[in-house]
């Protein structure tokens, strides 16, 4: 119940965490994006983001942190209800139904 007041979903995600996730994926095509470029399009500071968001995202397994920028894992995709690249045949079954299910 304190959760829905804080809109944290039953994952431990907040509005800010999804709209990171989202970005990565939906901007960005899934990544690697730059943590600046991430801020700037979710307008919070990198460091807020870098500090408070990004490490429970990436031991979540939501957010890969690589040499060329964050990745949104496939964790995140299937938490956003989306389809990862190359998997649009194999799942298109399972996305149908998951949109006939909203």
């Amino acid at each position: 119940m304190a959760l829905k007041a804080l809109d944290v979903d039953e994952n431990g995600l907040d509005d800010i965490d999804n709209r990171i996730l989202s970005t990565i994926i939906e901007k960005f095509k899934g990544g690697p994006v730059g943590l600046t470029t991430i801020a700037t399009a979710v307008g919070e500071e990198a460091e807020t983001i870098e500090e408070v968001y990004e490490p429970f995202l990436i031991q979540e397994g939501y957010i890969k942190r690589t040499s060329r920028g964050r990745e949104a894992a496939e964790k995140a995709y299937k938490h956003l209800k989306i389809v990862p690249p190359g998997k649009a045949g194999e799942d298109c079954l399972i996305n149908i139904f998951l949109t006939l299910r909203l």
